[in-house]
């Protein structure tokens, strides 16, 4: 029997590479940006600028309107009563700034005496209790059998009204200037005693755990983990206890004498002059605000990232 003959299938030719690169690729040209596009980024930077402006507006117009209620309210309340409103009290304050560095005795001098004779007390309170308390917060916080110790007599004695404190001073320092010192120095030292411990018993356990194993010692564990760590919350301890010593020095001021901000606002009592007594309600509440937003600075910059 005959067999057909298999005939084999040409295969294509393969295209030269000369051919292969002479052929042009097809590359796709980025698409034009349409007339919507555009018009929808216009819209977006027009909607971020008003935002922008609403900010701007926000800030600036707000704290206006803020005084305008409060000046308003004032003056309202001054209509119906014996406060003097802002238009007399404005008066007052140009006599009294008009010359704020006058003596004419020892109970008897310019503002500016004042406010320095308050910041005195203060400076020597605050910075007594800070030399105390700040280096109990660590201990405290460090060691547990002290924290143990120490945990029922603060939680005692950190209730307790600031001026009752002022009998107690008058009694051992037989003075009234060292007996204030002394009840901003009890008043103040709490909020640095407890905020400081919080934060040192917030350290992670592993970093004293690898500074054990390094066998650091306690000063190289205080200054390269503990302080770092916990400069927030001491900064934050600080900042509550300046506003607790402005706060105590103009009430013992009040009941002990001498030059400064209580004693001027209790003296003007004893006179019936109400407008320097608002003015000096003023002046106590910017010298806080000043001295709070000082040390929120100070925190800002010795913020560890």
């Amino acid at each position: 029997m005959m067999t057909a003959p298999i005939t084999a299938t040409p295969e294509p030719a393969a295209t030269p590479a000369a051919e292969r690169s002479a052929t042009p690729a097809v590359v796709p040209h980025p698409a034009a940006p349409t007339r919507n596009a555009a018009a929808e980024q216009a819209a977006a930077n027009q909607r971020i600028a008003m935002r922008r402006r609403t900010e701007i507006a926000a800030r600036i117009a707000a704290p206006l309107l803020g005084i305008l209620v409060f000046l308003t309210a004032w003056y309202a309340i001054s209509t119906m009563g014996s406060i003097p409103g802002p238009a007399k009290t404005w008066e007052a304050a140009k006599v009294v700034f008009g010359d704020p560095t006058y003596k004419n005795g020892p109970n008897d001098q310019g503002i500016a005496w004042k406010v320095l004779g308050s910041l005195e007390r203060v400076g020597i309170g605050f910075g007594l209790a800070a030399l105390v308390g700040i280096p109990l917060g660590f201990v405290i916080g460090r060691f547990l059998f002290l924290r143990n110790m120490a945990e029922p007599v603060i939680s005692l004695l950190r209730p307790v009204s600031p001026l009752a404190w002022l009998p107690i001073g008058l009694l051992v320092f037989k003075g009234a200037a060292p007996a204030a010192i002394w009840t901003i120095f009890i008043s103040s030292i709490w909020p640095m005693v407890i905020n400081t411990a919080v934060g040192v018993q917030r350290v992670p356990q592993d970093y004293l755990n690898v500074a054990r194993v390094l066998n650091l010692s306690e000063w190289k564990v205080f200054s390269k983990i503990l302080f770092p760590a916990v400069l927030p919350y001491m900064l934050t301890g600080v900042r509550l206890s300046i506003g607790v010593a402005w706060l105590v020095i103009v009430a013992a001021e009040m009941l002990t004498g001498g030059v400064g901000l209580g004693f001027w606002v209790w003296d003007e009592w004893n006179n019936l002059k109400v407008e320097n007594i608002i003015i000096a309600i003023f002046v106590i509440g910017i010298i806080g605000l000043a001295l709070e937003y000082t040390l929120l600075m100070i925190a800002k910059r010795w913020q560890y990232d």
